[in-house]
C-alpha cells in the first residue's frame, strides 16, 4: 500500500500495454463505432459521466462508464472521483500512460471509457420536448459541443445532430460540451426533413436559425413580453413559448434552402456593429436562450 492506502499492485505504468493502447484507439472514429464506446477525459466531463453511470445503475438501469484510469495526484486533488467510481473498474495511472491514452497534449490526470449513450427519435419526441436544438451539417467538434453545452445551460430537452454532421463522440467535441453530453439525451445521424415533420406532427414549432430571415429575433422577445404583459398587441409573429425546434447550419454555409423550407419561419438574430455575422456557437445560444426565457416567463405567469 502506498501512502495515501490505494494499492500499489493494479498502478499502469507502460505506455505500450495492450491496455493502453485499446484505450488510445478510441481516439479514432472506427474503434468508436465498432465498439460503440469513447472518451471521456478530465476531471469534470469524468465526474459528470460517473455520476450519470451511478444514477442509473441506481434505477435498475446498465451503467455507461466501463473503465476509469487516473494518475494519484489527480484523485488527491479531486477525491470525490473515488466515491463516485464504486464498483466501476479503476486503476491508478502515471502520466506517462495518461498521455498516451488521452487525445490532449497536456492530459488532466483522468480518461473514462464510456458506452455510446445517443438517444433514439422517437424516445426524445416521447417525452414531450419543449425546447430542441437541431444541428444541421456541423462539422467542427468544437461547435458541436459547443452548441451541445449552451443547450444544457438553457434547459434545453435534447440534442438532435444531422447524419452529415460531426461525431458527437469526437474526443474534442466531449471536452466541449464540457460534461454536458452526459446531461440530456442526443440523437445522432437524424434526416432533418423527418425531425421537422415529426416535431410539427406534436405541436412542436420549426425556426431556422438564419441571418437573413423575415423575422427579428428581439422583435420577437419584445413582442411577447408584451403580450404576456398586456402592455401590446396579443399577436406576435411566433410564441416563443410555444415548444420549439431550432435549426441551426454549417458553420461555413448555413442552413441550405432545403432545410430552410423546413421551418415555420426563419429568424435572424440582429447584429448592430461592424461584425458580418455570430459563429454558430454565439447564435444558437442567444436563440435558445430568448426561447428559454420566454418558456420560464410563461411558465410563471400568473393563469
Amino acid at each position: 500500500m502506498n501512502e495515501s492506502g490505494r494499492p500499489q499492485d493494479f498502478l499502469l505504468s507502460n505506455p505500450r500495454a495492450d491496455r493502453v493502447r485499446k484505450v488510445a484507439q478510441l481516439a479514432g472514429r472506427p474503434a468508436r463505432l465498432k465498439r460503440r464506446e469513447f472518451l471521456a477525459e478530465g476531471p469534470q466531463a469524468v465526474r459528470e459521466a460517473l455520476a450519470l453511470h451511478q444514477k442509473r445503475v441506481a434505477a435498475g438501469e446498465p451503467g455507461i462508464v466501463l473503465e476509469v484510469y487516473a494518475s494519484e495526484s489527480c484523485l488527491d486533488r479531486h477525491p470525490e472521483l473515488e466515491a463516485l467510481a464504486e464498483g466501476v473498474s479503476a486503476y491508478l495511472t502515471t502520466d506517462e500512460v495518461l498521455a498516451a491514452m488521452a487525445d490532449t497534449v497536456t492530459p488532466q490526470g483522468v480518461v473514462a471509457v464510456c458506452r455510446h449513450l445517443d438517444a433514439t427519435l422517437e424516445e426524445v419526441l416521447d417525452a414531450g420536448p419543449t425546447l430542441v436544438a437541431v444541428l444541421c451539417q456541423v462539422r467542427d467538434p468544437g461547435n458541436a459541443g459547443t452548441v451541445l453545452r449552451a443547450a444544457d445551460a438553457a434547459g434545453a430537452d435534447a440534442v438532435i445532430l444531422t447524419g452529415s454532421s460531426v461525431d458527437i463522440y469526437n474526443p474534442k467535441a466531449v471536452r466541449s460540451t464540457a460534461g454536458s453530453l452526459f446531461h440530456l439525451p442526443v440523437v445522432l445521424g437524424a434526416d432533418v426533413a423527418d425531425v421537422a415533420a415529426r416535431c410539427k406532427e406534436r405541436g412542436i414549432g420549426v425556426l431556422a436559425a438564419d441571418g437573413y430571415g423575415q423575422l427579428n429575433l428581439d422583435v420577437l422577445q419584445d413582442q411577447n413580453a408584451a403580450r404576456r404583459l398586456g402592455t401590446g398587441s396579443a399577436v406576435s409573429d411566433y410564441a416563443l413559448e410555444n415548444p420549439t425546434a431550432w435549426l441551426f447550419g454549417n458553420e461555413a454555409q448555413g442552413l441550405s434552402e432545403e432545410e430552410l423550407a423546413l421551418a415555420d419561419h426563419r429568424v435572424a438574430v440582429p447584429v448592430y456593429g461592424a461584425a458580418e455575422s455570430l459563429n454558430l456557437g454565439t447564435a444558437a445560444t442567444v436563440c435558445l436562450y430568448a426561447s428559454a426565457r420566454s418558456q420560464q416567463a410563461g411558465a410563471k405567469a400568473p393563469a
